[in-house]
């Protein structure tokens, strides 16, 4: 069964909203995907050392995490669209900016371009909470898994626009890629003026919040933040520095383009399915499983450097993405109330951004001085940090009360 066929006929509207957010998602994951794929090559060319070639796409993740709380909380008081809608316009102007950067030979002003669409990141971030809350309660977690289907076809079309757009300016390589970038952004904020979003309820903005260390007195918070965080984390230390050390064994820039289109597919694919494995297997034992793949992902890099390798390696990457994040996300929507959800939705996406961040710019820094397989074996354990939180979570009486809650009464 589809996801679509998953959400109720009688939800018309909220089917409607759930499918343009997977537009804006696609059309926000195309334009990533786009700066992922050639940023840190932009850096090795204009960036003063080889170190710091991954400095891009670390700023685009400052710029994300210095923006996710902030945007959590003028979407809590003046609502989800208006948020989305300026998320769109920061994207529009950081891919101009960028394409600037690489006419004018400027690093530092590429640097500011990358932090700017980080922006654009850090509302579009919300779209999967924001299907979460039109959606029914019985298809919450699906709700998060259909949206994030909008980065199927970002994974072709993504990979594409770069390897038609790297030489679209010569001899400005890649100009041309933000141009189409900032074209990619514009389209979204189109279709996030057609959303029909609910305005926050006198609920949502002013109603009761505890404090921190109540809420993470629920284990499976901090659980969930984790989980999450080594998820994006992870994938984005082995995804920023492939291209990289591709190039590096004498691949082309094309070939790693191709790889990072199988990697993103591999992120996003599973969400056909995803929600339903966890709804049937639990979020714990499906986040579970993503970070045993983030591990054999690891395992398969470290086997060799040829090209197939490399595409085996990020394609185990992104299949334990999608399961350690969409589980991790899915656990995290259980553990608040409306008025919280700023607060833990931020929270939880500034963790993710700043361990990110940390991740990418660490991507260069242990790529430069140990290589490929450098990044791999650092990869490991975190990523059995991870397994060991999710099956301590299982076995947890805070998870055993939650499945069962989620059981269907008895006939």
């Amino acid at each position: 069964m589809t996801q679509t066929a998953a959400i109720p006929a009688a939800d018309a509207e909220a089917r409607r909203t759930i499918l343009l957010l997977a537009v804006s998602q696609a059309l926000y994951s195309n334009a990533t995907i786009l700066l992922f794929a050639s940023a840190s090559l932009v850096g090795v060319m204009l960036a003063p050392s080889t170190a710091l070639a991954t400095l891009p796409i670390t700023t685009f993740v400052v710029g994300s995490a210095l923006c996710t709380i902030p945007a959590a909380l003028l979407m809590q008081r003046f609502g989800r669209k208006p948020g989305f809608a300026l998320g769109a316009l920061a994207g529009v102007a950081g891919a101009l900016l960028a394409a600037a950067a690489i006419f004018q030979a400027s690093f530092v002003l590429f640097c500011l371009a990358t932090a700017m669409q980080g922006v654009f990141q850090a509302f579009a971030g919300y779209y999967r909470f924001a299907a979460v809350e039109v959606a029914s309660p019985r298809t919450r977690h699906l709700a998060i898994s259909w949206v994030l289907t909008g980065g199927v076809v970002a994974a072709v079309t993504g990979t594409l626009l770069t390897t038609a757009t790297a030489d679209l300016l010569v001899p400005y390589s890649f100009a041309g890629s933000y141009l189409a970038s900032a074209v990619l952004s514009v389209l979204a904020l189109v279709i996030i003026l057609m959303l029909d979003l609910p305005k926050p309820s006198a609920e949502v903005v002013s109603g009761p919040r505890r404090s921190w260390a109540a809420l993470m007195a629920n284990p499976r918070l901090p659980a969930a933040i984790a989980t999450a965080a080594i998820s994006y984390a992870m994938m984005n230390l082995m995804m920023t520095g492939a291209p990289v050390a591709m190039v590096g064994c004498g691949f082309a820039p094309s070939d790693a383009s191709w790889v990072i289109q199988w990697h993103v597919l591999a992120m996003y694919v599973p969400s056909f399915f995803t929600g339903h494995l966890i709804k049937a297997y639990g979020a714990e034992r499906i986040a579970a499983l993503g970070m045993a793949l983030l591990l054999a992902a690891a395992a398969a890099g470290l086997s060799g450097l040829d090209f197939d390798r490399f595409a085996v390696a990020l394609v185990l990457l992104g299949l334990g993405w999608n399961f350690g994040f969409i589980g991790a996300t899915t656990i995290l929507t259980e553990t608040y109330e409306p008025a919280e959800r700023a607060k833990v939705q931020g929270g939880n996406d500034f963790t993710v951004a700043v361990t990110t961040a940390s991740a990418s710019f660490l991507s260069g820094q242990i790529l430069s001085r140990f290589g490929w397989h450098g990044v791999n074996i650092t990869l490991i354990p975190f990523a059995v940090a991870g397994l060991f939180i999710l099956v301590w979570l299982w076995r947890h009486p805070a998870s055993r009360a939650a499945r069962a809650e989620a059981l269907p009464p008895a006939a």
